[in-house]
């Protein structure tokens, strides 16, 4: 089992050498990758993906259990050590989800596919806002199903020790619970994200700054008790998506008292709204 991957730093983008010299990440970790746009987070983890030894303009290493990747076709390293779930993703195959699933599984030499099969598409349904069914075709998924149904393919099925994730906030699902399935799965996650939330649910983000590892932070207690205000009341806009987007109108119940008088008063405007629209 893989223990931990390294990255030995390397330069920014002025040719200054980064002000992290070494990022360890281990196993169940979840890393944020943090940093305005073009500031080198998704170089950062196509350097990860592709076991840079200082060859890259970064000039980063990349090691695996502590030693370089090998690359020599007659003493190949450990294989498929990375999976990656990106923002933008959609199946080309033309097979049903439960087919899919199958084929990886056999792949993996899975002992009950069937079960792992149904555990995979638990996980997906539960991620998703839309309900996917093993009969689905893969090329008439939503981008939201077929992100979701990576997500738990990658937990379940597949055995790379590190996921790297870009910008899931914009994927249409439930980004939290994604990062803690595959967090329970012992994976590596690197999560490239501009979400404040997703940032303090890391347990450390790395900063990026010109092309460089800028800063590293642990999240504290603190940003631990904003992440969870603010989970509590993203639970509550999806409660309240989820009714408008099923056709149903508001009414006077509201999600708990904390919210009481912001949803009274939305939910009154709301009603109010569509009742002048229907008199008309």
């Amino acid at each position: 089992m893989l223990q931990k991957i390294t990255v030995m730093g390397g330069v920014d983008k002025n040719g200054h050498p980064e002000p992290i010299r070494r990022l360890d990440i281990h196993p169940g970790e979840v890393l944020a990758v943090v940093g305005p746009t073009g500031a080198g987070k998704t170089q950062l983890i196509a350097d990860i993906e592709q076991y840079r030894e200082g060859e890259a303009p970064t000039g980063r290493q990349v090691l695996i259990d502590g030693h370089p990747y090998a690359h020599d076709p007659l003493n190949p390293g450990p294989r498929h050590l990375v999976a990656e779930v990106s923002q933008k993703m959609n199946f080309i195959i033309d097979t049903t989800v439960e087919a899919f699933l199958a084929r990886h599984a056999r792949v993996r030499a899975i002992a009950s596919p069937e079960t792992v099969i149904n555990t995979v598409l638990t996980v997906a349904n539960q991620l998703a806002g839309e309900p996917l069914s093993p009969t689905d075709n893969l090329t008439r998924l939503s981008g939201g199903q077929a992100r979701a149904l990576m997500v738990g393919d990658v937990a379940l099925i597949s055995n790379a020790p590190v996921v790297l994730v870009d910008e899931i906030e914009n994927a249409g699902i439930d980004r939290l619970s994604a990062m803690a399935i595959l967090s329970a799965h012992g994976k590596m996650v690197l999560v490239v994200t501009h979400d404040p939330t997703l940032m303090l649910m890391a347990g450390r983000r790395v900063i990026m700054k010109n092309g460089g590892m800028h800063q590293l932070h642990r999240t504290t207690p603190a940003e631990i008790a904003i992440m969870e205000t603010l989970a509590a009341r993203e639970k509550d806009i999806s409660r309240l998506r989820d009714t408008l987007r099923s056709g149903q109108q508001i009414t006077d119940n509201v999600p708990n008292k904390e919210t009481q008088e912001t949803w009274q008063a939305f939910y009154c405007t709301a009603r109010s709204t569509s009742a002048g629209r229907s008199a008309r």
